[in-house]
């Protein structure tokens, strides 16, 4: 069944008014369905199953056949402080990192990032709602506006994982397997960590860990770590 993303503030009771043209565009001239059709339908937090009663070029008026309570609230948050990298990139992440369930993506500034960004962009909510739609998720990832690296809240987490190729110790595999609350991974840019912002964070309570021998692309160390965290500890 197709998909759609709509604001809560669309909705009201039985009726969900669509207009978002970009989507109307693709339900209608794309998908080809027409008035009665089925429909899906999410809002970040609720899954509905709707039918199609108007659509126009420039609105959709749905109707509500049945509401499904999820329980998409899971008892670990798994958030990851990641490096901006180039676009591309940086993309490929938040797709990625939204279909296999991270919470939270925090873009990351350190001393040897090369995207230079103060707000997040905004395609970056876009791909990570797009992602979601295709895999037939529920909750909203939450994407930040960038964070200078010495401004992470890591008190706020139970686990803080840094893969450092510094490291030659210590894998995934050996953290203890507790019942943490919220987990924070970091991942850094190609050239790696300063000395500095290591010491920094061991200090705020990060364990460092190795990623094996192989030195992996940061886009490839978040989506592999992000999955292990989610198998391991949900």
């Amino acid at each position: 069944m197709k998909t759609i993303y709509v604001k809560k503030t669309l909705i009201a009771g039985k009726k969900i008014l669509v207009k978002d043209r970009g989507e109307i565009n693709h339900i209608k001239n794309v998908f080809r369905m027409k008035e009665n059709d089925k429909l899906r339908v999410i809002d970040g937090e609720k899954e509905y199953i709707t039918i199609i009663k108007v659509i126009e070029n420039k609105n959709m008026e749905l109707e509500v056949k049945e509401e499904i309570k999820t329980n998409n609230k899971s008892e670990v948050k798994i958030d990851i402080a990641l490096t901006m990298i180039k676009k591309d990139n940086m993309n490929l992440s938040i797709k990625k990192l939204t279909e296999i369930g991270i919470d939270k993506i925090i873009p990351l500034k350190t001393k040897r990032t090369v995207i230079k960004l103060d707000k997040k962009n905004p395609r970056w909510d876009k791909i990570s709602i797009e992602a979601l739609k295709q895999c037939q998720g529920v909750t909203l990832v939450e994407i930040t506006d960038p964070k200078n690296i010495n401004d992470l809240l890591l008190e706020e987490y139970d686990l803080v994982l840094v893969p450092y190729a510094k490291q030659k110790s210590f894998k995934l595999k050996e953290i203890k397997k507790e019942k943490y609350k919220k987990i924070l991974y970091i991942i850094g840019p190609e050239g790696g960590f300063t000395e500095k912002e290591i010491e920094m964070l061991e200090k705020k309570g990060g364990i460092l860990i190795t990623l094996g021998e192989r030195i992996l692309r940061a886009e490839t160390a978040a989506i592999v770590v992000g999955g292990y965290l989610i198998n391991e500890f949900r």
